[in-house]
């Protein structure tokens, strides 16, 4: 029986990306829709669930992405809500590639830290990415600081993620002046940008101030850099003393895991891949 993906994109377009891996993930039949909302989705989880036995559902699963995350975390949990009985297939949420990414972030901080041991500063932390970082370092007991410009946008971050996971070693900041900034830095072994594209967040000589950083890691693949002196090819790059990553140096492991992640959305019918389950997939073969 072939395997068949049904792509849900909360965009007009659906993501040729999204597209390209699944192809290359070995999916045999690719169903991809864009412009899909909590609206009009029932209809389309129901064409998927209902044309094939219960015990065949494990050859069907559901791709949720788009550029636009909260989008499509609402799609997703209309999906859940879409399935009931023995018609459940495996789902899978990745909009704006925000849970891979975060999971081989964390997956490259693990190489060179004690993730227990770690004090992690999180910039643009707010952020889809930057906050789904922040609640992996957390699940692995680092103390987290997670800096946004806005405190108030800080701290409802954090008051979030507290719910989601132990937010004991979590604490809000903001990076906007540069006294806000060196009190986020004070200390920290790790450094992870996660701004958006052409943002710089904090400055080489900024960075040179943290005399207890290790590793530095930007997911900003666009100059410029979102830590400047990190390039978007760094993968264990030492400079200055600091190992660093860049954008690149990520994606190689980002692009394992999300291949991964479809092919074992094929595994049985009732797996659902969010920002853990994507970790902890991640985590068995890196």
């Amino acid at each position: 029986m072939k395997k068949i993906l049904v792509q849900l994109d909360t965009d007009p377009l659906p993501s040729t990306f999204d597209r390209v891996v699944a192809v290359d993930a070995g999916v045999d039949e690719l169903f991809s829709y864009g412009g899909v909302t909590p609206d009009n989705v029932e209809t389309l989880v129901h064409g998927a669930i209902f044309t094939r036995k219960p015990s065949d559902l494990m050859n069907t699963a559901i791709f949720v992405g788009g550029s636009n995350v909260a989008a499509g975390e609402a799609l997703l949990k209309t999906v859940k809500r879409s399935l009931f009985g023995p018609f459940k297939v495996s789902l899978m949420m990745d909009s704006n590639g925000s849970n891979t990414t975060a999971a081989a972030t964390v997956i490259a901080a693990a190489r060179h830290l004690d993730l227990s041991k770690t004090t992690a500063l999180v910039l643009a932390g707010t952020g889809p990415v930057g906050c789904r970082v922040a609640q992996l370092l957390l699940s692995q007991g680092a103390t987290v600081r997670l800096a946004s410009r806005s405190i108030d946008r800080s701290t409802a971050t954090c008051e979030t993620l507290s719910q989601i996971v132990n937010g004991e070693k979590l604490t809000p900041h903001e990076s906007q002046s540069e006294a806000g900034l060196a009190a986020a830095c004070h200390g920290v072994d790790l450094v992870v940008a996660a701004g958006a594209a052409k943002t710089q967040l904090i400055t080489a000589a900024q960075l040179k101030t943290i005399t207890t950083l290790k590793l530095a890691i930007d997911l900003n693949a666009v100059a410029p850099a979102g830590i400047e002196g990190v390039e978007v090819m760094d993968k264990a790059k030492e400079r200055a003393g600091i190992l660093t990553y860049g954008a690149v140096g990520v994606g190689g492991t980002k692009m394992k895991i999300h291949l991964a992640a479809v092919q074992s959305l094929f595994q049985s019918n009732d797996r659902v891949l969010d920002t853990t389950a994507i970790f902890e997939l991640g985590k068995s073969f890196a």
